[in-house]
């Protein structure tokens, strides 16, 4: 099978809007939480978020385009220009149809559903809808707009898979260039969830922090008084290529996605299997399909939500894993940082386990202050600040409503 590799990244955050800012202001320890701009959460049960901040398309978007597309579309498509760029390839020296899209969002366009839905409601009853509702809605069309934009004629569609969604991208394109099907494919998630209907129904399934008087230190993973995730929004955008297609090109490698693999819980709506079986038996594929043991890898970005049941579960499943001590592994939660960014949350945790490769550092967990006792006291959870330690190996863990558990492995080159 042909090997992949990672020869470019964008980043649309709530600590930054480039790679270079989101990677410096995780290992800064950074939060990204504050009250709730997008919209009046004055009588919400949670009003904070974490917010994407001076977010502006309009240097890649015109203004036809702005008025087209919802914004987890812009988030994509900018996200997007970014790796493109990065990567370094001569696209018009390709055939079109050797480069792909594989591109993931949780609920797509949010915001212009709700746009359209109230201003109908509030009308006589007379249907007046934008004939851009349904186009500015649909998931598919981040990666619909990236291949019209570039001219990318390969395989191309959407990933739904909660918040496993961007490691579904992943898994798919590794999979797809392996057996040869393209040569480069774009793939990420984006996702602009900050909305009233967004926020107001994760607060009613009591899934959400209500730490109003203190948003930053809100996302607090393992805790023992955490009470939920923090909502964030923005997109992550990888450049995966065939090895030796970018060895040809004398391209910048970051890293190999060396390994993926999901399962599903088959066990509730939005709980997590109690025991952690799914992603135990997930973890595990993941670092089979990518060579390497347990003992091989030195960072585990988990998934970490901040949520009573789903922070216990995924310790089971580490621990049943790794062991309850692992002699090497360390593993932080960077959405104490980002908050949880549904299905782009998968995206950029891939770019900060492949920064941590890059510049061997691995980013905290923040906020963090009394561990649940559930947690093994010998599991090197990293509170506080960052570590400069050497990467080798690093897995990113994504489970999402639905029982989805999606894995992936990145190795040094």
């Amino acid at each position: 099978m042909n090997r992949v590799v990672v020869t470019g990244m964008g980043a649309i955050t709530p600590l930054g809007n480039d790679p270079v800012t989101f990677w410096q202001q995780l290992v800064a320890g950074a939060s990204g939480a504050g009250p709730i701009t997008h919209f009046d959460a004055s009588k919400f049960k949670t009003r904070f978020a974490c917010e994407v901040r001076n977010f502006d398309p309009s240097g890649l978007l015109d203004r036809s385009e702005l008025k087209r597309t919802d914004l987890f579309t812009q988030y994509a498509l900018v996200a997007a220009d970014q790796a493109i760029k990065d990567c370094g390839i001569d696209f018009k020296g390709m055939d079109p149809f050797d480069t792909g899209v594989i591109w993931g969002s949780g609920q797509g366009g949010m915001e212009t559903f709700e746009e359209q839905v109230k201003e109908y409601a509030g009308g006589d009853g007379t249907p007046r809808f934008s004939p851009f509702f349904v186009p500015k809605l649909i998931a598919n069309m981040a990666s619909g707009m990236i291949s019209i934009r570039y001219g990318f004629m390969g395989i191309n569609y959407t990933t739904v898979s909660a918040c496993s969604t961007s490691n579904t991208a992943f898994m798919d394109a590794l999979n797809y260039i392996r057996l040869g099907k393209a040569k480069v494919i774009v793939a990420g998630g984006s996702e602009a969830p900050i909305t009233a209907a967004s926020i107001g129904g994760f607060t009613a399934m009591k899934a959400m922090s209500t730490r109003n008087d203190d948003p930053q230190h809100a996302s607090r993973p393992f805790d023992i008084d955490r009470d939920g995730f923090v909502m964030g929004e923005g997109a992550g955008a990888l450049i995966l290529e065939e090895y030796e297609h970018a060895k040809a090109r004398g391209a910048h490698i970051y890293a190999e996605l060396a390994g993926a693999a999901m399962t599903a819980d088959a066990y509730h709506m939005t709980s997590t299997h109690p025991e952690g079986l799914g992603a135990f038996r997930a973890m595990q594929d993941a670092l089979k399909d990518a060579g390497v043991t347990p003992a091989d890898v030195d960072y585990l970005n988990v998934h970490a939500t901040s949520t009573p049941v789903g922070d216990i579960s995924e310790v089971l499943a580490v621990t049943k894993l790794f062991g309850a001590a692992p002699a090497k592994l360390v593993i932080s939660a960077t959405k104490s940082m980002t908050g949880h960014l549904l299905g782009a949350a998968g995206a950029i945790e891939a770019i900060a386990c492949l920064m941590s490769i890059r510049d061997g550092i691995i980013p905290p967990t923040i906020n963090t202050q009394h561990l649940d006792p559930a947690v093994p006291a010998g599991l090197n959870i990293l509170l506080g600040e960052a570590r400069k330690q050497p990467v080798s190996v690093a897995m990113s863990n994504t489970f999402g409503f639905g029982g989805h558990n999606g894995i992936v492995v990145f190795k040094k080159m």
